[in-house]
């Protein structure tokens, strides 16, 4: 597996990636304990890619990207936020490459970048029925700053979905 920064990542390069998820259950209220769940009833999800923000990547960004045999398995695009914390913008692995450490190895990179940087801490937003990755960002370190039930009812008014915003801090 090779992890290098890039420049830019196109629609051909993750064309092959199976970026989706299945959703069982969402984390309940407050929200700030991944193992306090309740089921529902279970769908896939899957974001689309959204190929704009992966070209021209400024000097305030990053993108990291994983490899293995030239292939593309994973990304994490990061950039320096508003409030000097760095915004994890995106970040992906392809379904056959989970659970072999490379969303570890891709976070340790955005991590390495934002202390070079001098920022504070990493910050990050999902949703409450994103378990897998809720419970990810706790074993690395990230703290639950808050959530907004609202974030995404435009979107989708038939489903609930609840944002969470994470947060990496350093030297605390």
């Amino acid at each position: 597996m090779i992890i290098e920064h890039a420049l830019q990542l196109l629609p051909n390069d993750v064309a092959h990636c199976d970026f989706s998820f299945e959703v069982t259950a969402e984390l309940v209220a407050p929200y700030d304990d991944p193992a306090l769940v309740r089921p529902v009833a279970a769908y896939c999800k899957a974001y689309g890619f959204d190929a704009e923000q992966f070209v021209n990547i400024g000097p305030d960004q990053v993108l990291i990207v994983a490899k293995e045999a030239g292939r593309v398995c994973g990304y994490l695009l990061a950039s320096e936020g508003w409030n000097r914390y760095g915004l994890v913008d995106d970040f992906a692995v392809d379904r056959p490459c989970r659970g072999a450490g490379l969303a570890a190895q891709l976070m340790s990179h955005a991590t390495t970048w934002a202390k070079a940087r001098g920022l504070p801490g990493l910050r990050l937003e999902t949703q409450a029925n994103n378990v897998a990755a809720c419970r990810f960002y706790r074993r690395q370190g990230f703290e639950l700053g808050g959530f907004d039930r609202y974030f995404y009812g435009a979107l989708n008014p038939s489903r609930e979905e609840t944002a969470l915003f994470w947060y990496l801090r350093f030297g605390k």
